[in-house]
């Protein structure tokens, strides 16, 4: 996969031909190995600094680098703006880029997608998250419950029909609540849930 284009923009009212010169003094060693090791690249327009990165991960982990150095040469920065590329606009932008649901629900640990299956017994919700785990399947058991993760929409219908189970949203809490009492997930005398 190709790098994204990610720029760290530092702008000076003074100084950033100070920081530019210790970006090549040879007593700041330390700071270009950090910078090379995230594969950084340094310019300059008047004073302002740019970082270049694949990735603003790369620019977060360089970031505390730089940072000490502005610090030890007593210089501060107008403003320090991190931005990425926009390929189709032509153009750099500052804002965040925002998680997908789908990202956010990977980015927890769960899949985007979960199909639920009952089953009958312990011993066949044991034995069917055994046969989906070597089909290549994220599973988790709970009792006679089998939630098994899936990619995509379209994947967690195929497994749901083949299989005769439901398919939910990922990362979400899965009550199992007998009809007819709304407050078994409060637990105590009124459960008849159970936390799957």
């Amino acid at each position: 996969m190709a790098d994204d284009d990610w720029r760290l923009r530092i702008e000076f009212d003074e100084g950033a031909r100070g920081l530019l010169a210790r970006l090549s003094d040879s007593d700041a060693e330390h700071l270009a190995k950090e910078l090379e090791a995230e594969r950084l690249v340094v310019s300059h327009d008047e004073d302002t600094v740019f970082f270049y990165a694949g990735s603003q991960a790369a620019l977060d982990r360089a970031r505390p680098t730089i940072d000490a150095e502005i610090a030890e040469l007593k210089l501060v920065p107008r403003e320090v703006v991190s931005e990425h590329w926009l390929d189709e606009e032509d153009r750099w932008d500052s804002e965040p880029l925002g998680e997908t649901v789908l990202e956010e629900t990977a980015d927890a640990g769960y899949a985007p997608w979960e199909v639920r299956i009952p089953c009958r017994s312990h011993r066949e919700a044991r034995e069917l998250a055994d046969r989906l785990e070597s089909e290549g399947y994220g599973v988790v058991r709970r009792w006679s419950f089998v939630i098994a993760g899936v990619a995509t929409r379209e994947e967690a219908g195929e497994l749901a029909a083949r299989l005769h189970g439901e398919v939910e949203p990922g990362g979400e809490l899965v009550w199992e609540v007998s009809p007819g009492n709304p407050f078994a997930v409060f637990g105590g005398l009124g459960s008849d849930g159970t936390p799957l």
